[in-house]
């Protein structure tokens, strides 16, 4: 009777969240942005040589966001900590991406189009792009890179 009653708790628990899933969803509109009509913008300190796109939520402000970076060939990202996690997926291109407080390339490793990475917060680390790279990044803002090294 207990793993009836169990069985049944859980049907009408899950039938709730549904409902009130599908009402929010609902109300809401996704939002769908095509390769072409992504909206590019030059990035700034560490990021200025790289081009940003915010894709939702504000970097800017608390709360999750979801933006890409492209890097051009070569471009170099010093060490750098975040106060939150970053989760980081590689769309193109490839990345050499080292753990330390020196920009040091024979300490990296390559992470290719395809890779994904969950950098914790605090996690000192470096980029340098090999060929033009595209990144995806979710985190929860407000969006702060600190240098090791001002």
């Amino acid at each position: 009777m207990r793993f009836s009653l169990a069985l049944l708790t859980l049907a009408c628990v899950a039938a709730l969240g549904a409902g009130a899933y599908a009402a929010d969803t609902m109300a809401a509109k996704p939002t769908v942005y095509a390769p072409d009509s992504i909206k590019w913008m030059d990035g700034t300190g560490p990021l200025k040589g790289a081009q940003v796109a915010v894709l939702s939520g504000d970097p800017m402000k608390a709360g999750p966001f979801v933006m890409r970076i492209k890097f051009p060939d070569g471009m170099k990202v010093v060490p750098h900590s975040h106060p939150d996690a970053e989760q980081v997926t590689i769309l193109s291109g490839s990345l050499l991406f080292g753990v330390g407080d020196t920009l040091d390339p024979s300490k990296a490793m390559t992470a290719s189009a395809g890779t994904f990475a969950s950098i914790p917060a605090g996690i000192h680390h470096f980029v340098i792009a090999k060929g033009e790279t595209i990144v995806q990044v979710y985190a929860n803002g407000p969006f702060v890179m600190t240098p090791v090294k001002p």
